[in-house]
């Protein structure tokens, strides 16, 4: 589509000055989700404070505004009013557009003159993100075609079915596909603003903003929006009791015919009823089990990799990686060196 050719086209960077602040515009519009918008807000704010204190009378590393169609506040889902400028020019110098979601994203969605106005700035930035529900904004404008696109995970199967082009990937908290940034529910924001600070000015500078804001620097791209055990529990209640035992015992057989006698439940029966419950395999959910429980292990200990395999039900170590590549996008040994504490410290 035309839109997605833009942004492909855009220059790698826009023609501001190396010294000048990076220009960032938050879109917002009636019944936006406040978090959505307020978390990357300050996520770059604290960049520009500290830079302030570590370099008094410098040019702030960004100049972030709230931008919406109209004039005056725009009432977020919370009730509250949020200061915003009118929509720019769409072919203005523009490093960043991030695009919030919220209940009203569904309106904006529709607004032939909103999405007329993404689709055009998009040929002006160097990369462009949306939070939340807000990828189904940038999906309708057609800038996600093709793509890889995180969002809430209980949006995930609708922007899936009303955009089958995308690759809808409802476990990270945030992606990253070329100058395309997505993420999932409301404080994930703050996870991709962070993202960005540490692309744009180094991990110490996002360190110092995590930590002034009391927060992790990072939760992983490829983490869980939620514990693997809590997403099938929370799935169907008949199978809480072996869910927990699977997850207590997974250096056992976890295989089929082992599930499916401590489920009463013939074989072929309990595929069938578990795949309904879930949404998964059994076979699946024990591996997605099985790479949460490593990936703690993985980044809170210095326990050698073959030996996270063994206790985690793997066997080898060969096999956890093909999980980890499958489900994570990463090897342990790359998973450790990102994420582990050494990593964060």
């Amino acid at each position: 589509m035309l839109a997605v050719d833009a942004l492909a086209m855009s220059p790698s960077a826009p023609p501001f000055s190396p010294n000048a602040p990076r220009q960032v515009e938050i879109l917002a519009f009636p019944d936006v989700q406040l978090l959505d918008v307020a978390g990357p807000l300050q996520v770059f704010a604290t960049a520009c404070d500290l830079a302030e204190r570590r370099a008094p009378g410098a040019a702030p590393p960004y100049a972030a505004v709230v931008v919406a169609a109209g004039a005056g506040p725009v009432r977020c889902s919370a009730g509250l009013g949020l200061a915003a400028v009118p929509l720019p020019p769409p072919d203005a110098p523009l490093d960043t557009l991030v695009v919030a979601g919220g209940r009203g994203v569904g309106a904006a969605s529709h607004d032939p003159a909103t999405l007329r106005w993404v689709t055009a700035r998009a040929g002006h930035v160097r990369r462009i993100a949306s939070v939340c529900s807000g990828a189904f904004l940038l999906a309708a404008a057609g800038l996600l075609d093709g793509r890889r696109v995180a969002t809430h995970w209980d949006h995930c199967e609708d922007l899936q079915r009303r955009h089958p082009g995308l690759r809808v990937e409802p476990d990270p908290i945030y992606l990253r596909d070329g100058p395309v940034w997505t993420s999932a529910g409301v404080t994930a924001g703050i996870d991709l603003a962070l993202a960005m600070v540490e692309d744009d000015l180094g991990r110490d500078a996002a360190l110092a903003v995590a930590r002034q804001l009391v927060v992790f620097l990072k939760r992983p791209g490829g983490q869980a929006q939620y514990s693997a055990a809590l997403a099938l529990q929370a799935a169907d209640a008949r199978f809480d009791r072996l869910q927990s035992w699977m997850a207590d015992h997974l250096a056992q057989d976890l295989g089929i015919a082992a599930l499916a006698r401590r489920a009463g439940m013939s074989e072929r029966s309990f595929v069938r009823h578990y795949r309904v419950a879930t949404g998964l395999t059994p076979a699946r959910a024990v591996e997605r089990l099985r790479v949460e429980a490593a990936r703690s292990l993985l980044a809170e200990s210095a326990t050698p990799v073959k030996r996270v395999a063994e206790r985690c039900g793997f066997g080898t170590d060969e096999t956890m990686r093909r999980s980890f590549l499958r489900v994570l996008g990463a090897s342990p040994q790359d998973y450790r060196e990102r994420f582990g504490r050494r990593a964060a410290g």
